[in-house]
């Protein structure tokens, strides 16, 4: 019985919206704005507010350039080399990168290559374990290039 009486009101609560309004101005020249009457008042009455149409989508002039099939093409045939010479580039510096971490991880007698140069660990563990956090991280960003590179070939006709 009570969810019918807090229905019955919330049914309700959006007539309460929709009051008249009206408007009055005294001796004085002030004006009071009232959702009851008042003596000497007067009923407003309000359009509703216009809703704006979506805005309809331009069109391309008939005058804009266009390209043809085979300008297309040869610039598609452009992009694919030009993302296949960077796959390549990419592909041999992650071997690169690659080939210094295995030797900085395999070397047992405490030394590691840093940029082709070998270094002596002198009993400094973190300098060793910066050097291959470095590396792999670099055998990382190599990897995501290379399968970022593959995807937009992937995406060419």
């Amino acid at each position: 019985m009570r969810i019918a009486y807090v229905f019955a009101l919330l049914c309700a609560a959006p007539l309460a919206a929709n009051a008249d309004l009206y408007k009055s101005v005294d001796a004085d020249g002030h004006v009071t704005y009232s959702s009851s009457p008042l003596k000497g008042g007067k009923k407003i009455y309000l359009e509703p507010l216009p809703t704006m149409a979506p805005l309809a989508k331009t069109r391309s002039p008939s005058d804009f350039p266009k390209v043809d099939g085979e300008t297309q093409k040869g610039r598609d045939v452009s992009r694919r080399k030009i993302l296949q010479d960077e796959l390549d580039a990419e592909q041999k510096l992650l071997e690169t990168a690659k080939q210094n971490l295995q030797a900085a991880q395999g070397e047992n007698n405490g030394n590691f290559v840093s940029n082709g140069k070998a270094m002596h660990n002198g009993g400094r563990a973190q300098d060793y374990a910066d050097e291959v956090n470095r590396l792999t991280a670099e055998v990382s960003l190599h990897q995501q290039n290379i399968d970022a590179l593959n995807t937009e070939l992937s995406k060419l006709k």
